[in-house]
């Protein structure tokens, strides 16, 4: 993804924040905003009108009129699986990062981030990457440290117990699973593994695909709640 274009859609019900994020990524090399849309169904029609390049980013408001973008997200996710989401929201609340991440996000920022955090957040979730508020995430693994949240769908979190899923990966699989859960990013990994990015990349991938799980979001929530 680095060697090329960025495509991104922006999906928010008032015009006047969809055009500070296009100024802020017309800005930005190798970052195109392809499509706007107003509400959930009008991004999934703007989508239908894209393909096949389609694009590779969404940034999607929480609260629209008509399909929300929990249920856009959804959608998204079900209908263009290569598309990654990454949802913003004015409020800092559970609920929202929930549906999120449950709808399939993968990241979720809030919408006073500052716009560097925003490309980042891009960049990050176009390579593969996954990004989180940081307020969102203190909140989300205090929940699962209290033991009070289901975030993955039942199928997802119980895919099999806790043998089962764990036992499916290699030792150097579950190594690279426990770093992701830290919250560590593939160079980190690299770095404390003794291990080339590509081959932790492979290796993160390896452990996505058979644990069955959408993306590092989703990752280190399984391992979280699996007490890993």
């Amino acid at each position: 993804m680095s060697n090329e274009t960025i495509r991104v859609m922006l999906v928010d019900d008032q015009e006047l924040i969809r055009t500070g994020f296009r100024l802020v990524l017309l800005a930005e090399p190798g970052v195109e905003v392809v499509a706007e849309a107003s509400d959930g169904a009008e991004a999934l029609q703007a989508m239908e009108s894209l393909e096949p390049d389609g694009c590779d980013i969404v940034l999607m408001d929480v609260r629209m009129p008509g399909m929300n973008g929990i249920d856009a997200t959804r959608a998204v996710v079900e209908r263009f699986p290569r598309v990654r989401v990454i949802v913003l929201t004015t409020f800092d609340l559970d609920e929202y990062a929930t549906g999120a991440i449950r709808a399939g996000a993968s990241g979720f920022l809030l919408k006073d981030a500052r716009p560097t955090e925003l490309v980042d957040a891009i960049r990050r979730v176009a390579a593969g990457d996954a990004t989180m508020a940081p307020s969102v995430t203190r909140r989300l693994l205090e929940q699962l440290r209290g033991g009070n949240a289901t975030l993955l769908d039942p199928e997802e979190s119980s895919a099999g117990g806790l043998d089962d899923a764990f036992g499916a990966l290699t030792e150097r699989e579950l190594d690279v699973l426990r770093r992701i859960a830290e919250g560590k990013n593939n160079a980190e990994i690299s770095a404390e593994l003794f291990l080339s990015e590509s081959t932790v990349k492979t290796h993160v991938g390896r452990v996505l695909a058979k644990l069955q799980l959408r993306d590092r979001v989703h990752a280190v929530i399984f391992a979280k709640q699996h007490g890993l």
